[in-house]
Order: C-alpha cells, then sequence, then structure tokens
C-alpha cells in the first residue's frame, strides 16, 4: 500500500508531470508526426495548452518573474518548467509559420521571409527566457550589446549586405522560383534557389550560377517568366523570289499551324520584312509556354520550315553577308527535285524508305495514288481502320480524339509525315478524328503495294513499329493516361505483330 501511495504522491509531483508531459509532446511532435506539417501544428497546439494549463493549475505563470521567497530546488525546477513552455511556445508559432506558407504552396527552396519569421521568433523567445527565468533586465543587455553590435556588423558588412538585399528581393518579388532570368552581364538561367547570400541560377548548359544578392539588387535583370510565363520568339528566314511574297507568308503560316510546339494563343505571325532582287525575309513571332522550351520549339520550327518549303517549291536564300551571286551561274544546272515523278520525291524525302534501292522506289512509286482534301475535310473518322500509308505531301493535318463532350488535340502532321499506319500495321482503328487544316495532298501506299517490299526489306518493319509505338506513346500522353511506361518497351511486340500479318 505504501508502494502505490509512493507512485500516486510521484505521479502527483508538477516536475514529473512536466517531463513526461514535455517529452510525450516532443516524440510525438517532433519524431511521430515530423512529416506531416498539419498534424504536427494541431499536436504541437494542444500539448502547449496542456503544457499552459499544467503550469497554471500549479502556480507557475511562465510569462511573469518567479517569486522570491522559494527554495533553491523550485527556482530551478520552476526555471526548468518555464524553459520548456517557452520553447514550446516558440515551435507552435514556427509550426503555424511553416503550415501557412506550405497552404500558399512556397516552394521549400524560396523561403527566406519565413525563415526570417523564424529567427524573430526564436530571438524572441531566448530574451523571454532570460527576462522571466533569470530575471535579468532585458533593455540593460540590450543597449550594452550594442558595442558588440557594431564590431560584428563591421566584421560581416559583406555578408548582411547580402542578408538585407535578399529580403528586399523577397519584399519587391522581381521573380520567382522557376522564373527564368537574364542579368546586364549577359548571364542568363532559371532561378533553382533563393537563400540568405544568394540566388542560384541554372543555365541553359546545366551550369549552376551563384549570384550575391547584393549584385543581383544593383544588376538590371529582365524577367523572361513575368508577366506570365509564355515567352515570345522570333525567326527569320530568307527565300529566293521565285513566286510572290504573298505566297511565301502563307506558307510559313502553314509551318506555324503544323508545329506541336507553340501556343496556338496568342496566335502566331508571319511578316514580310523585305524584297530584294536576292531574297524576300520574313519573320515568324510565336509564343511557347515557358522560356525552357524555346529551343525545342525553334528546333521544331526550322524543320518544318525546311519541309513546307521543300512541298512547296520554294528555296532557301542565301545570307545577305555572303560573298557570290544570289543566283546560280549559266553554267549551273539547278533542280530542286530532281526529275523524279512527285510520288518518288515524296518517297525520297521520307528517312523510312531511305534504305531502298533506286528500282525499289520507283516501283513503290508506281503503286502510289494522290488525294486531296480541302480545308476542314475528315481523312480519318475516330476509330476507322485504314488500309493504306498516307504519306503528307504539303499542307497541315490535325488529329484531335473526342471522349464524351472533350475534345482534346493529339498533335499535327506537316509534310513528310505519315498517318494510317496503326490500321495498315495491326488492323486497329484510328485513335482520333484526322482533319485538314488546310488544302492537304496526300500519296496513299496500300498494303498490297507495301507487302512485297516489306518481305523484300524487313527492316521497314521495324522502322514502322517503332513509328507507331512512339506515335502512340505522344498521344497517350496528351491525354494525361500515361502509365509511365517507356515507348521502346512496346516495339518488340508490335514488331512481331507486324512480322507475323505481313508473313515476314
Amino acid at each position: 500500500m505504501s508502494n502505490y501511495t509512493h507512485i500516486l504522491d510521484l505521479i502527483a509531483d508538477p516536475m514529473v508531470q512536466t517531463g513526461l508531459l514535455a517529452a510525450a509532446g516532443a516524440l510525438v511532435t517532433r519524431v511521430l508526426l515530423r512529416g506531416h506539417p498539419t498534424r504536427r501544428l494541431i499536436g504541437q497546439l494542444a500539448f502547449f495548452l496542456a503544457l499552459t494549463i499544467l503550469l497554471l493549475y500549479h502556480g507557475i505563470v511562465p510569462y511573469e518573474p518567479g517569486a522570491a521567497n522559494v527554495s533553491t530546488l523550485q527556482r530551478v525546477f520552476i526555471g526548468i518548467a518555464k524553459v520548456i513552455w517557452w520553447a514550446n511556445a516558440a515551435w507552435s508559432l514556427i509550426s503555424v509559420v511553416r503550415v501557412f506558407l506550405n497552404f500558399e504552396r512556397k516552394p521549400r527552396e524560396g523561403r527566406l521571409l519565413q525563415d526570417l519569421v523564424v529567427g524573430l521568433i526564436y530571438v524572441a523567445a531566448v530574451l523571454s527566457i532570460i527576462a522571466y527565468v533569470f530575471n535579468a533586465p532585458v533593455g540593460t543587455l540590450i543597449a550594452t550589446s550594442g558595442a558588440v553590435a557594431i564590431v560584428l556588423g563591421l566584421a560581416l558588412q559583406s555578408t548582411l549586405g547580402d542578408v538585407f538585399s535578399g529580403i528586399a528581393l523577397n519584399l519587391a518579388k522581381p521573380y520567382g522560383i522557376g522564373d527564368w532570368l537574364v542579368l546586364s552581364n549577359g548571364i542568363e538561367g532559371k532561378v533553382v534557389e533563393t537563400n540568405w547570400r544568394a540566388t542560384h541560377l541554372l543555365t541553359g548548359a546545366n551550369d549552376l550560377v551563384v549570384v550575391p544578392n547584393s549584385d543581383l539588387a544593383k544588376a538590371r535583370l529582365t524577367n523572361l517568366s513575368s508577366p506570365e510565363r509564355s515567352h515570345g520568339v522570333t525567326l527569320t528566314v530568307r527565300f529566293r523570289p521565285s513566286t510572290a511574297p504573298s505566297t511565301m507568308a502563307n506558307v510559313m503560316r502553314s509551318v506555324l499551324l503544323s508545329s506541336n510546339s507553340i501556343l496556338a494563343r496568342p496566335e502566331p505571325s508571319v511578316q514580310i520584312l523585305s524584297l530584294d532582287g536576292g531574297a524576300v525575309e520574313l519573320e515568324l513571332a510565336f509564343r511557347v509556354a515557358e522560356m525552357a522550351l524555346a529551343s525545342k520549339a525553334k528546333s521544331e520550327i526550322f524543320d518544318l520550315i525546311f519541309r513546307h518549303a521543300k512541298a512547296a517549291g520554294l528555296t532557301l536564300a542565301a545570307p545577305m553577308e555572303a560573298v557570290g551571286p544570289a543566283f546560280p551561274g549559266p553554267n549551273e544546272v539547278e533542280v530542286p527535285f530532281g526529275f523524279h515523278t512527285t510520288p518518288r520525291r515524296v518517297l525520297d524525302a521520307i528517312p523510312l524508305f531511305a534504305s531502298l534501292t533506286e528500282d525499289e522506289k520507283e516501283a513503290l512509286a508506281s503503286t502510289m495514288t494522290r488525294r486531296t482534301f480541302r480545308i476542314g475535310e475528315t481523312l480519318a473518322e475516330q476509330g476507322e481502320i485504314l488500309k493504306s500509308l498516307m504519306i503528307v505531301r504539303s499542307g497541315v493535318v490535325g488529329v484531335s480524339r473526342r471522349e464524351g463532350t472533350r475534345e482534346t488535340e493529339l498533335g499535327r502532321l506537316a509534310p513528310g509525315d505519315c498517318l494510317g499506319e496503326r490500321g495498315l500495321l495491326t488492323g486497329a482503328g484510328e485513335f482520333g478524328s484526322i482533319k485538314a487544316l488546310t488544302f492537304v495532298v496526300v500519296y496513299e501506299v496500300t498494303q498490297e503495294g507495301l507487302a512485297p517490299l516489306m518481305r523484300d526489306r524487313p527492316a521497314i518493319a521495324d522502322e514502322l513499329a517503332s513509328l507507331l509505338s512512339k506515335r502512340s506513346a505522344s498521344e497517350v500522353r496528351r491525354l494525361g493516361q500515361s502509365d509511365g511506361a517507356d515507348a521502346a518497351t512496346k516495339i518488340p511486340p508490335l514488331r512481331a505483330r507486324i512480322r507475323h500479318l505481313f508473313k515476314l
């Protein structure tokens, strides 16, 4: 019975109760709920409230100086209890700050102001402990530390300049994480981190440039991601004046229309810059979703310019700086497309048939038929099984899929692209509806015309399997239904199916 009474007395001891409650709170909030900021905040506030009620119940007021008429042991216990209370108060406020900024979806790398608030909370907690636990005059302490602060300020002048410049930049918010900056000294890159001392920029060459905040605050910078993340791009192209400039401009509009990397709004534009005896110069202007996509979009546009210009019979002009005549001399023979028929020229422009011999290309070209489609006309409906391979000769073709009332554009095809390989090779229906966005000319290769060639050249089956697999993967990604599987893993079974269908 005496042991039971001793245990009850021990549990009723305020020192034991405070220690147990503080240990339980630290275990739950700092360990068990470490990865759950919202739950951690709720637990932190609950333990802080319980600790406050417990101390007040035992007559300990944490925010008042301790009584002088108590024993040394009591004074030590009360001091420890107050330190625990102020530490929990600081942690609770810090949890509120962390969770609030998480609700605002602020990135971890850019929370300099958040860290500043947390630092002020810790300083306030330490000063409160000095005042209410050790009964020291905080005002006198701050006044006497002025000389020390001056010495430290002079020693840390450069560092403090970076710190205060970082605070000013965070308050002004001229840029944010993910923005693409160009500095006055020529450095450009994407902001990946901002901290107390510097801002980190990731350049296009994947190099990390660390710029001190004080230098960044003085520099003239251009934010390519503001006021919105889309970025404008302009390209200049020169053609020999072999046809009307308006016709060239229409061909370049088809180039922009067939691109899968640029934004449809605001609408891309084509402007005729100059006309002389040597060239017609045009400027293509468009926007991409963000600066990081500009290089990819320019590469695609250059490729489309070449393909559309070749399909329209346009010839690129020499640069203005080039030395020599603008046109071939009298003894030079210029035949952009050779003396072959149009179907044969179409085959020559497609890498898929690059391995064929001249006789094989001529044989395949003789089986091809020409078809034309007016703007808005449908080449194939969604789910329709095509029995021929269509090669776009000129124009722009759009592919879109309808699911209920929702219609999603899957991509656009330009001269040199193929369609119909899904039905021809696997007997499956088209993934989406295929429509002409401009006047379109295609050349068809039937299954009967392609089968003998594939038996002689099995590598064509591999190329078609790769083409179909990549296009299917791209279409699925655009619909947001990607399962994460690599398109390359789907090529072997597709190749085997094609070989079986064509009896290779």
